[in-house]
């Protein structure tokens, strides 16, 4: 890729969570900061929020819950992007995610977890440095 070209992100909710305004504030904060932002709404599937991740063309997938469904949902998007060969694709993810919870979703290739109330500055450098090590 090109410099020019902007950082794309993927924006998600997986599971069946309908809270989406953590997704929405976070989607905002990158796009302000100059990351294409894309999302996908509300209910969606590991495969869907794959498929989409790769036909978009994306560098970074969020993943956002509030459900406490994170040690099942999110496993299933790493292990997805690895069976398409997509697995270069950061991941990193939000919500309410206890710590003890942290260590396993780092170990699956989660790149960054964020807590309610994290500055967004935090996750765009996040993104800005796991990004840039794929590229």
């Amino acid at each position: 890729m090109g410099s020019e070209e902007k950082v794309r992100i993927l924006i998600a909710k997986p599971g069946l969570d309908g809270h989406d305004r953590g997704a929405k504030v976070i989607a905002r904060g990158l796009r302000d900061a100059g990351f294409e932002v894309i999302y996908t709404g509300l209910h969606q599937t590991p495969d869907q929020i794959v498929n989409a991740a790769i036909q978009e063309d994306v560098d970074a997938i969020g993943l956002s819950s509030l459900a406490g469904a994170h040690n099942h949902l999110f496993p299933f998007v790493t292990k997805r992007l690895k069976e398409k060969q997509a697995d270069d694709i950061i991941v990193f993810c939000g919500g309410i995610i206890p710590d003890e919870d942290i260590p396993g979703l780092m170990e699956i290739g989660i790149k960054g977890v964020f807590h309610p109330g994290t500055k967004i500055e935090d996750a765009v450098n996040c993104v800005k440095a796991n990004v840039s090590s794929r590229r």
